[in-house]
Protein backbone atom coordinates (compact mmCIF):
# COMPACT_ATOMS: atom_id res chain seq x y z
CA UNK A 1 0.00 0.00 0.00
CA UNK A 2 3.02 2.27 0.12
CA UNK A 3 3.69 4.61 -2.83
CA UNK A 4 0.02 4.32 -3.84
CA UNK A 5 -3.04 6.51 -3.37
CA UNK A 6 -3.39 4.95 0.11
CA UNK A 7 -0.26 6.90 1.04
CA UNK A 8 -2.40 10.06 1.05
CA UNK A 9 -4.46 8.75 3.97
CA UNK A 10 -2.10 9.61 6.91
CA UNK A 11 -1.73 13.33 6.07
CA UNK A 12 -5.43 13.56 5.25
CA UNK A 13 -6.34 12.07 8.65
CA UNK A 14 -4.04 14.55 10.42
CA UNK A 15 -5.22 17.58 8.45
CA UNK A 16 -8.96 16.79 8.68
CA UNK A 17 -8.72 16.08 12.42
CA UNK A 18 -6.71 19.21 13.14
CA UNK A 19 -9.36 21.34 11.40
CA UNK A 20 -12.30 19.54 13.07
CA UNK A 21 -10.91 19.19 16.59
CA UNK A 22 -8.23 21.93 16.70
CA UNK A 23 -6.21 19.55 18.86
CA UNK A 24 -2.88 19.52 17.09
CA UNK A 25 -0.99 16.82 18.99
CA UNK A 26 -3.97 14.45 18.88
CA UNK A 27 -4.32 14.99 15.13
CA UNK A 28 -0.61 14.54 14.41
CA UNK A 29 -0.64 11.41 16.55
CA UNK A 30 -3.65 10.00 14.69
CA UNK A 31 -1.96 10.62 11.34
CA UNK A 32 1.20 8.93 12.60
CA UNK A 33 -0.69 5.88 13.84
CA UNK A 34 -2.50 5.65 10.49
CA UNK A 35 0.82 5.68 8.64
CA UNK A 36 2.28 3.05 10.99
CA UNK A 37 -0.75 0.78 10.47
CA UNK A 38 -0.32 1.03 6.70
CA UNK A 39 3.39 0.26 6.95
CA UNK A 40 2.69 -2.73 9.25
CA UNK A 41 -0.08 -4.11 7.03
CA UNK A 42 -2.48 -3.87 9.99
CA UNK A 43 -0.24 -5.95 12.27
CA UNK A 44 -0.75 -4.38 15.71
CA UNK A 45 2.56 -5.53 17.17
CA UNK A 46 4.47 -4.30 14.13
CA UNK A 47 2.55 -1.00 14.27
CA UNK A 48 3.78 -0.33 17.81
CA UNK A 49 7.30 -1.33 16.79
CA UNK A 50 7.29 1.13 13.86
CA UNK A 51 5.98 3.95 16.07
CA UNK A 52 8.62 3.23 18.72
CA UNK A 53 11.45 3.23 16.18
CA UNK A 54 10.20 6.46 14.61
CA UNK A 55 9.90 8.23 17.95
CA UNK A 56 13.39 7.02 18.87
CA UNK A 57 14.66 8.24 15.50
CA UNK A 58 13.69 11.81 16.37
CA UNK A 59 16.38 11.75 19.06
CA UNK A 60 18.68 8.86 18.12
CA UNK A 61 19.37 7.70 14.55
CA UNK A 62 22.04 5.68 12.74
CA UNK A 63 23.77 4.76 15.97
CA UNK A 64 24.19 8.35 17.15
CA UNK A 65 22.22 11.19 18.67
CA UNK A 66 20.10 13.05 16.11
CA UNK A 67 21.97 16.28 16.79
CA UNK A 68 20.04 18.37 14.28
CA UNK A 69 16.66 17.78 15.93
CA UNK A 70 18.05 18.03 19.45
CA UNK A 71 19.74 21.37 18.74
CA UNK A 72 16.48 22.79 17.32
CA UNK A 73 14.52 21.69 20.39
CA UNK A 74 17.17 23.08 22.74
CA UNK A 75 17.16 26.35 20.80
CA UNK A 76 13.40 26.65 21.32
CA UNK A 77 13.76 26.09 25.06
CA UNK A 78 16.66 28.56 25.24
CA UNK A 79 14.62 31.15 23.37
CA UNK A 80 11.84 30.74 25.91
CA UNK A 81 14.28 31.37 28.75
CA UNK A 82 15.76 34.40 26.93
CA UNK A 83 12.23 35.80 26.59
CA UNK A 84 11.60 35.28 30.30
CA UNK A 85 14.80 37.08 31.35
CA UNK A 86 14.14 39.93 28.90
CA UNK A 87 10.70 40.31 30.49
CA UNK A 88 12.10 40.14 34.03
CA UNK A 89 14.76 42.74 33.20
CA UNK A 90 12.11 45.10 31.85
CA UNK A 91 13.50 44.98 28.31
CA UNK A 92 10.16 44.19 26.65
CA UNK A 93 8.43 47.00 28.58
CA UNK A 94 11.18 49.51 27.77
CA UNK A 95 11.29 48.54 24.10
CA UNK A 96 7.51 48.82 23.86
CA UNK A 97 7.62 52.32 25.35
CA UNK A 98 10.50 53.31 23.06
CA UNK A 99 8.74 51.95 19.99
CA UNK A 100 5.45 53.65 20.90
CA UNK A 101 7.18 57.03 20.53
CA UNK A 102 8.39 56.13 17.03
CA UNK A 103 5.91 53.58 15.72
CA UNK A 104 2.65 55.37 16.42
CA UNK A 105 0.20 53.46 14.24
CA UNK A 106 -0.98 49.91 13.69
CA UNK A 107 0.20 50.12 10.09
CA UNK A 108 3.66 51.18 11.24
CA UNK A 109 3.90 48.25 13.67
CA UNK A 110 2.91 45.80 10.93
CA UNK A 111 5.29 47.32 8.39
CA UNK A 112 8.11 47.08 10.95
CA UNK A 113 7.45 43.33 11.17
CA UNK A 114 7.42 42.98 7.39
CA UNK A 115 10.72 44.87 7.00
CA UNK A 116 12.38 42.78 9.72
CA UNK A 117 11.09 39.61 8.06
CA UNK A 118 12.65 40.65 4.76
CA UNK A 119 15.96 41.73 6.30
CA UNK A 120 16.48 38.59 8.43
CA UNK A 121 16.58 36.17 5.50
CA UNK A 122 19.38 33.79 6.53
CA UNK A 123 17.11 30.95 7.70
CA UNK A 124 13.35 30.52 8.04
CA UNK A 125 13.46 29.04 11.57
CA UNK A 126 15.70 31.85 12.77
CA UNK A 127 13.56 34.42 10.97
CA UNK A 128 10.26 33.22 12.42
CA UNK A 129 11.43 33.16 16.02
CA UNK A 130 13.63 36.26 16.04
CA UNK A 131 11.20 38.59 14.24
CA UNK A 132 8.47 37.51 16.64
CA UNK A 133 10.58 38.38 19.68
CA UNK A 134 11.41 41.85 18.34
CA UNK A 135 8.01 42.77 16.91
CA UNK A 136 5.63 41.40 19.53
CA UNK A 137 6.04 44.22 22.10
CA UNK A 138 5.36 46.78 19.35
CA UNK A 139 2.38 45.03 17.74
CA UNK A 140 0.87 44.30 21.16
CA UNK A 141 1.02 48.01 22.06
CA UNK A 142 -0.66 48.91 18.78
CA UNK A 143 -3.41 46.28 19.27
CA UNK A 144 -2.41 44.07 16.36
CA UNK A 145 -3.83 40.58 16.86
CA UNK A 146 -1.35 37.77 17.43
CA UNK A 147 -2.67 35.86 14.39
CA UNK A 148 -1.95 38.90 12.22
CA UNK A 149 1.59 38.99 13.61
CA UNK A 150 2.01 35.26 12.94
CA UNK A 151 0.81 35.77 9.36
CA UNK A 152 3.24 38.63 8.76
CA UNK A 153 6.10 36.53 10.16
CA UNK A 154 5.23 33.35 8.25
CA UNK A 155 4.77 35.17 4.95
CA UNK A 156 8.15 36.91 5.09
CA UNK A 157 10.29 33.97 6.26
CA UNK A 158 10.22 31.07 3.79
CA UNK A 159 9.28 33.28 0.78
CA UNK A 160 12.38 35.42 1.32
CA UNK A 161 14.66 32.48 2.11
CA UNK A 162 13.67 30.63 -1.07
CA UNK A 163 14.81 33.51 -3.31
CA UNK A 164 17.90 34.52 -1.29
CA UNK A 165 21.04 32.84 -2.69
CA UNK A 166 22.94 33.62 0.52
CA UNK A 167 20.73 31.60 2.86
CA UNK A 168 20.43 28.05 4.11
CA UNK A 169 17.62 27.51 1.58
CA UNK A 170 19.37 29.15 -1.37
CA UNK A 171 22.58 27.18 -0.91
CA UNK A 172 20.73 23.86 -0.76
CA UNK A 173 18.61 24.66 -3.80
CA UNK A 174 21.66 25.72 -5.82
CA UNK A 175 23.32 22.40 -4.93
CA UNK A 176 20.26 20.44 -6.15
CA UNK A 177 20.12 22.49 -9.36
CA UNK A 178 23.81 21.78 -9.91
CA UNK A 179 23.22 18.03 -9.76
CA UNK A 180 20.29 18.35 -12.21
CA UNK A 181 22.41 20.28 -14.71
CA UNK A 182 25.23 17.77 -14.38
CA UNK A 183 22.87 14.81 -14.85
CA UNK A 184 21.54 16.21 -18.11
CA UNK A 185 24.88 17.63 -19.30
CA UNK A 186 23.48 21.17 -19.44
CA UNK A 187 26.34 23.66 -19.75
CA UNK A 188 24.52 26.78 -21.02
CA UNK A 189 24.43 28.19 -17.51
CA UNK A 190 25.75 27.42 -14.03
CA UNK A 191 23.70 26.37 -11.03
CA UNK A 192 24.00 29.87 -9.59
CA UNK A 193 22.93 31.63 -12.77
CA UNK A 194 20.01 29.21 -13.09
CA UNK A 195 18.95 30.09 -9.54
CA UNK A 196 19.16 33.80 -10.34
CA UNK A 197 16.92 33.25 -13.38
CA UNK A 198 14.44 31.38 -11.19
CA UNK A 199 14.04 34.30 -8.75
CA UNK A 200 11.78 36.52 -10.91
CA UNK A 201 9.76 33.43 -11.92
CA UNK A 202 8.90 32.48 -8.34
CA UNK A 203 5.52 34.11 -8.70
CA UNK A 204 4.15 32.87 -5.36
CA UNK A 205 6.88 34.75 -3.51
CA UNK A 206 6.13 38.06 -5.21
CA UNK A 207 2.37 37.60 -4.92
CA UNK A 208 2.71 36.73 -1.23
CA UNK A 209 4.94 39.72 -0.43
CA UNK A 210 2.58 42.07 -2.27
CA UNK A 211 -0.45 40.65 -0.42
CA UNK A 212 1.44 40.98 2.89
CA UNK A 213 2.01 44.68 2.20
CA UNK A 214 -1.64 45.17 1.29
CA UNK A 215 -2.71 43.44 4.51
CA UNK A 216 -0.14 45.31 6.63
CA UNK A 217 -1.50 48.61 5.36
CA UNK A 218 -4.94 47.58 6.60
CA UNK A 219 -6.46 47.16 3.16
CA UNK A 220 -7.45 43.49 3.28
CA UNK A 221 -8.71 41.95 6.51
CA UNK A 222 -10.92 39.05 5.42
CA UNK A 223 -12.35 35.82 6.81
CA UNK A 224 -11.29 34.76 10.33
CA UNK A 225 -8.57 37.41 10.32
CA UNK A 226 -11.18 40.17 10.24
CA UNK A 227 -12.82 38.78 13.39
CA UNK A 228 -9.50 38.60 15.28
CA UNK A 229 -8.50 42.09 14.20
CA UNK A 230 -11.88 43.51 15.19
CA UNK A 231 -11.50 42.04 18.69
CA UNK A 232 -7.96 43.44 18.95
CA UNK A 233 -8.91 46.94 17.82
CA UNK A 234 -12.24 47.33 19.60
CA UNK A 235 -11.73 45.29 22.77
CA UNK A 236 -7.95 44.94 23.08
CA UNK A 237 -8.21 41.12 22.90
CA UNK A 238 -5.06 40.07 21.05
CA UNK A 239 -5.62 36.32 21.35
CA UNK A 240 -8.08 33.83 22.79
CA UNK A 241 -6.97 33.28 26.41
CA UNK A 242 -8.75 29.91 26.48
CA UNK A 243 -6.42 28.49 23.82
CA UNK A 244 -2.81 27.42 24.20
CA UNK A 245 -0.23 29.95 23.02
CA UNK A 246 3.18 28.48 22.24
CA UNK A 247 5.92 30.89 23.23
CA UNK A 248 3.68 32.94 25.52
CA UNK A 249 4.82 33.28 29.14
CA UNK A 250 1.96 31.94 31.26
CA UNK A 251 3.47 32.52 34.70
CA UNK A 252 2.97 35.89 36.37
CA UNK A 253 6.54 37.19 36.37
CA UNK A 254 7.42 40.61 37.77
CA UNK A 255 8.91 43.21 35.46
CA UNK A 256 11.73 45.53 36.44
CA UNK A 257 10.95 49.24 36.24
CA UNK A 258 14.69 49.91 35.80
CA UNK A 259 15.00 48.07 32.49
CA UNK A 260 16.19 49.67 29.27
CA UNK A 261 15.82 49.03 25.55
CA UNK A 262 19.26 47.42 25.65
CA UNK A 263 17.91 44.65 27.89
CA UNK A 264 15.90 43.45 24.88
CA UNK A 265 18.13 44.55 22.01
CA UNK A 266 21.49 43.17 23.15
CA UNK A 267 20.39 39.55 23.70
CA UNK A 268 18.71 39.58 20.27
CA UNK A 269 21.74 41.21 18.60
CA UNK A 270 24.10 38.67 20.17
CA UNK A 271 21.71 35.87 19.19
CA UNK A 272 21.69 37.13 15.60
CA UNK A 273 25.42 37.78 15.29
CA UNK A 274 26.29 34.55 17.11
CA UNK A 275 24.06 32.47 14.84
CA UNK A 276 25.39 34.05 11.64
CA UNK A 277 28.98 33.68 12.86
CA UNK A 278 28.38 30.04 13.75
CA UNK A 279 26.83 29.41 10.32
CA UNK A 280 29.94 30.78 8.63
CA UNK A 281 32.23 28.80 10.93
CA UNK A 282 30.43 25.47 10.58
CA UNK A 283 30.07 25.98 6.83
CA UNK A 284 33.73 26.90 6.41
CA UNK A 285 35.03 23.91 8.40
CA UNK A 286 32.75 21.50 6.52
CA UNK A 287 33.71 22.78 3.05
CA UNK A 288 36.32 20.82 1.15
CA UNK A 289 38.20 22.33 -1.77
CA UNK A 290 37.36 25.80 -3.04
CA UNK A 291 35.68 27.87 -0.31
CA UNK A 292 33.06 30.37 -1.49
CA UNK A 293 30.20 32.13 0.22
CA UNK A 294 27.83 29.69 -1.47
CA UNK A 295 29.77 26.58 -0.49
CA UNK A 296 29.81 27.85 3.10
CA UNK A 297 26.03 28.22 3.20
CA UNK A 298 25.59 24.89 1.40
CA UNK A 299 27.58 23.06 4.09
CA UNK A 300 26.62 25.07 7.16
CA UNK A 301 25.02 23.35 10.16
CA UNK A 302 21.95 25.51 10.78
CA UNK A 303 20.66 23.67 13.84
CA UNK A 304 24.05 23.75 15.60
CA UNK A 305 24.45 27.42 14.66
CA UNK A 306 21.04 28.26 16.13
CA UNK A 307 22.00 26.47 19.35
CA UNK A 308 25.33 28.34 19.60
CA UNK A 309 23.65 31.69 18.90
CA UNK A 310 20.94 30.85 21.42
CA UNK A 311 23.44 30.02 24.16
CA UNK A 312 25.31 33.29 23.54
CA UNK A 313 22.06 35.27 23.59
CA UNK A 314 21.02 33.52 26.80
CA UNK A 315 24.34 34.38 28.48
CA UNK A 316 23.81 38.07 27.65
CA UNK A 317 20.16 38.05 28.77
CA UNK A 318 21.17 36.34 32.04
CA UNK A 319 24.03 38.80 32.61
CA UNK A 320 21.72 41.78 32.09
CA UNK A 321 19.26 40.35 34.60
CA UNK A 322 22.04 39.77 37.14
CA UNK A 323 23.02 43.40 36.58
CA UNK A 324 19.48 44.38 37.60
CA UNK A 325 19.86 42.39 40.84
CA UNK A 326 23.31 43.78 41.67
CA UNK A 327 22.84 47.40 40.58
CA UNK A 328 19.29 48.04 41.76
CA UNK A 329 18.83 45.29 44.35
CA UNK A 330 15.07 45.18 43.79
CA UNK A 331 14.74 41.81 42.03
CA UNK A 332 15.09 38.68 44.23
CA UNK A 333 17.57 35.98 43.22
CA UNK A 334 14.81 33.39 43.43
CA UNK A 335 13.50 34.79 40.12
CA UNK A 336 16.44 33.17 38.32
CA UNK A 337 14.98 29.69 38.78
CA UNK A 338 11.40 30.89 38.40
CA UNK A 339 12.21 32.72 35.15
CA UNK A 340 14.10 29.73 33.75
CA UNK A 341 11.21 27.39 34.55
CA UNK A 342 8.64 29.82 33.08
CA UNK A 343 10.67 30.21 29.88
CA UNK A 344 10.98 26.47 29.38
CA UNK A 345 7.30 25.97 30.18
CA UNK A 346 6.30 28.57 27.59
CA UNK A 347 8.03 26.61 24.83
CA UNK A 348 6.87 23.10 25.77
CA UNK A 349 3.73 23.22 23.56
CA UNK A 350 5.85 24.18 20.53
CA UNK A 351 8.43 21.49 21.35
CA UNK A 352 5.78 18.77 21.64
CA UNK A 353 4.01 19.82 18.44
CA UNK A 354 7.31 19.94 16.55
CA UNK A 355 8.29 16.45 17.78
CA UNK A 356 4.92 15.02 16.70
CA UNK A 357 5.21 16.81 13.33
CA UNK A 358 8.65 15.26 12.77
CA UNK A 359 7.29 11.81 13.65
CA UNK A 360 4.45 12.21 11.16
CA UNK A 361 6.83 13.53 8.48
CA UNK A 362 9.14 10.50 8.90
CA UNK A 363 6.25 8.05 8.68
CA UNK A 364 4.74 9.85 5.68
CA UNK A 365 8.12 9.55 3.98
CA UNK A 366 8.17 5.80 4.62
CA UNK A 367 4.60 5.42 3.36
CA UNK A 368 5.66 7.20 0.16
CA UNK A 369 3.18 10.07 0.03
CA UNK A 370 5.63 12.33 -1.77
CA UNK A 371 6.73 9.63 -4.20
CA UNK A 372 3.13 8.87 -5.14
CA UNK A 373 2.31 12.52 -5.81
CA UNK A 374 5.48 12.89 -7.87
CA UNK A 375 4.62 9.81 -9.93
CA UNK A 376 1.24 11.31 -10.81
CA UNK A 377 2.83 14.06 -12.87
CA UNK A 378 5.79 11.96 -14.00
CA UNK A 379 3.52 9.35 -15.61
CA UNK A 380 0.92 11.66 -17.10
CA UNK A 381 0.60 12.82 -20.69
CA UNK A 382 0.11 16.56 -20.72
CA UNK A 383 0.38 19.68 -22.83
CA UNK A 384 3.92 20.98 -22.36
CA UNK A 385 2.57 24.51 -21.83
CA UNK A 386 0.82 23.26 -18.69
CA UNK A 387 3.99 21.82 -17.14
CA UNK A 388 4.84 24.84 -14.90
CA UNK A 389 1.24 25.17 -13.70
CA UNK A 390 0.86 21.47 -12.94
CA UNK A 391 4.23 21.28 -11.18
CA UNK A 392 3.13 24.22 -9.03
CA UNK A 393 -0.07 22.38 -8.08
CA UNK A 394 1.64 19.03 -7.42
CA UNK A 395 4.39 20.66 -5.31
CA UNK A 396 1.74 22.53 -3.33
CA UNK A 397 -0.27 19.36 -2.67
CA UNK A 398 2.88 17.48 -1.69
CA UNK A 399 4.09 20.18 0.72
CA UNK A 400 0.60 20.58 2.18
CA UNK A 401 0.32 16.82 2.74
CA UNK A 402 3.80 16.31 4.15
CA UNK A 403 4.27 19.64 5.97
CA UNK A 404 7.69 20.20 4.43
CA UNK A 405 8.70 22.40 1.53
CA UNK A 406 12.29 21.08 1.64
CA UNK A 407 11.17 17.49 1.18
CA UNK A 408 8.85 18.51 -1.65
CA UNK A 409 11.36 20.40 -3.75
CA UNK A 410 14.02 17.80 -2.94
CA UNK A 411 11.85 15.16 -4.63
CA UNK A 412 10.26 17.26 -7.36
CA UNK A 413 13.13 19.40 -8.65
CA UNK A 414 14.93 16.42 -10.28
CA UNK A 415 11.59 15.22 -11.69
CA UNK A 416 10.92 18.70 -13.09
CA UNK A 417 14.34 18.54 -14.73
CA UNK A 418 13.59 15.16 -16.28
CA UNK A 419 10.21 16.33 -17.61
CA UNK A 420 11.59 19.56 -19.09
CA UNK A 421 14.56 17.84 -20.75
CA UNK A 422 12.36 15.14 -22.30
CA UNK A 423 9.67 17.57 -23.52
CA UNK A 424 10.83 21.19 -23.91
CA UNK A 425 14.21 22.25 -22.50
CA UNK A 426 13.15 25.91 -22.56
CA UNK A 427 10.75 25.10 -19.73
CA UNK A 428 13.52 23.90 -17.39
CA UNK A 429 13.87 27.16 -15.44
CA UNK A 430 10.10 27.87 -15.24
CA UNK A 431 9.48 24.25 -14.18
CA UNK A 432 11.98 24.47 -11.32
CA UNK A 433 10.58 27.87 -10.30
CA UNK A 434 7.09 26.35 -10.20
CA UNK A 435 8.27 23.55 -7.90
CA UNK A 436 9.87 25.98 -5.46
CA UNK A 437 6.82 28.26 -5.50
CA UNK A 438 4.36 25.41 -5.01
CA UNK A 439 6.42 23.92 -2.17
CA UNK A 440 6.39 27.22 -0.27
CA UNK A 441 2.64 27.67 -0.81
CA UNK A 442 1.83 24.14 0.38
CA UNK A 443 4.03 24.63 3.41
CA UNK A 444 2.25 27.92 4.19
CA UNK A 445 -1.19 26.36 3.98
CA UNK A 446 -0.40 23.20 5.97
CA UNK A 447 -1.34 22.87 9.66
CA UNK A 448 1.42 20.27 10.08
CA UNK A 449 4.20 22.50 8.74
CA UNK A 450 7.17 23.16 11.01
CA UNK A 451 7.43 26.77 9.81
CA UNK A 452 3.75 27.33 10.65
CA UNK A 453 4.43 25.95 14.12
CA UNK A 454 7.45 28.19 14.65
CA UNK A 455 5.75 31.29 13.23
CA UNK A 456 2.88 30.82 15.67
CA UNK A 457 5.45 30.28 18.44
CA UNK A 458 7.36 33.45 17.56
CA UNK A 459 4.14 35.46 17.53
CA UNK A 460 2.69 33.91 20.69
CA UNK A 461 -0.33 32.79 18.68
CA UNK A 462 -2.49 29.68 18.77
CA UNK A 463 -1.32 27.41 15.93
CA UNK A 464 -4.73 26.52 14.49
CA UNK A 465 -5.93 30.12 14.65
CA UNK A 466 -2.77 31.08 12.74
CA UNK A 467 -3.31 28.44 10.06
CA UNK A 468 -6.99 29.25 9.55
CA UNK A 469 -6.44 33.02 9.37
CA UNK A 470 -3.46 32.71 7.03
CA UNK A 471 -5.10 30.22 4.64
CA UNK A 472 -7.30 32.72 2.71
CA UNK A 473 -4.28 34.93 1.98
CA UNK A 474 -2.12 31.98 0.96
CA UNK A 475 -4.88 30.81 -1.42
CA UNK A 476 -5.21 34.29 -2.93
CA UNK A 477 -1.46 34.44 -3.55
CA UNK A 478 -1.51 30.91 -4.97
CA UNK A 479 -4.28 31.72 -7.45
CA UNK A 480 -2.38 34.79 -8.62
CA UNK A 481 0.84 32.77 -8.92
CA UNK A 482 -0.94 29.99 -10.80
CA UNK A 483 -2.11 32.53 -13.38
CA UNK A 484 1.52 33.59 -13.81
CA UNK A 485 2.65 30.00 -14.41
CA UNK A 486 -0.08 29.50 -17.00
CA UNK A 487 1.02 32.65 -18.82
CA UNK A 488 4.71 31.73 -18.81
CA UNK A 489 3.89 28.19 -19.91
CA UNK A 490 1.91 29.32 -22.94
CA UNK A 491 3.94 32.42 -23.89
CA UNK A 492 7.43 31.76 -22.52
CA UNK A 493 7.53 35.39 -21.36
CA UNK A 494 8.48 36.12 -17.76
CA UNK A 495 7.68 39.80 -18.24
CA UNK A 496 4.15 39.08 -19.49
CA UNK A 497 3.60 36.74 -16.53
CA UNK A 498 4.77 39.43 -14.07
CA UNK A 499 2.50 42.00 -15.72
CA UNK A 500 -0.42 39.58 -15.32
CA UNK A 501 0.40 39.19 -11.64
CA UNK A 502 0.70 42.96 -11.20
CA UNK A 503 -2.74 43.50 -12.78
CA UNK A 504 -4.31 40.84 -10.53
CA UNK A 505 -2.69 42.39 -7.46
CA UNK A 506 -4.02 45.82 -8.45
CA UNK A 507 -7.51 44.34 -8.73
CA UNK A 508 -7.03 42.75 -5.30
CA UNK A 509 -6.01 46.10 -3.82
CA UNK A 510 -9.09 47.78 -5.29
CA UNK A 511 -11.33 45.02 -3.92
CA UNK A 512 -9.63 45.27 -0.55
CA UNK A 513 -10.24 49.02 -0.40
CA UNK A 514 -13.89 48.50 -1.30
CA UNK A 515 -14.23 45.89 1.47
CA UNK A 516 -12.47 48.04 4.08
CA UNK A 517 -14.66 51.06 3.25
CA UNK A 518 -17.88 49.14 3.90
Amino acid sequence: MTNTIIALLPPLVAIILVVLTRRVILSLGAGSVTAAIILADFNIKETFSIIYETVKGVFFADGAWNAGNIYILLFLLILGVITAFISLSGGSRAFGEWAMKRVKTRVGAQLLTVVLGIIIFIDDYFNALTVGQISRPVTDRQKVSRVKLAYLIDSTSAPICVVAPISSWGASIIAIIGSILATHNITEYSAFSAFMQIIPMNFYVWATLAVVLIVAMGKLDIGPMKKHESLAINEGILFDPDKSMAGELQDDLPTSEKGSVGDLVWPIVVLFVGTIGAMFLTGYTATEGNVTIFSIFENTDVSLSLFIGGVLGLVVAFALFIKQIVSHNHMPKSLIMKGTAAGIKSMLPAVLILIFAWILADLIGMVGTGNYLASVIDNSSLNTALIPFLLFVIAAVMAFSTGTSWGSFGILLPIAGDIAVSTDISLLIPAMAAVLAGAVFGDHASPISDTSILSATGAGSNLIDHVLTQLPYALISAVIAAAGFLVIGFTGSTMLALITIAVLLLLLLLIGRAISNK
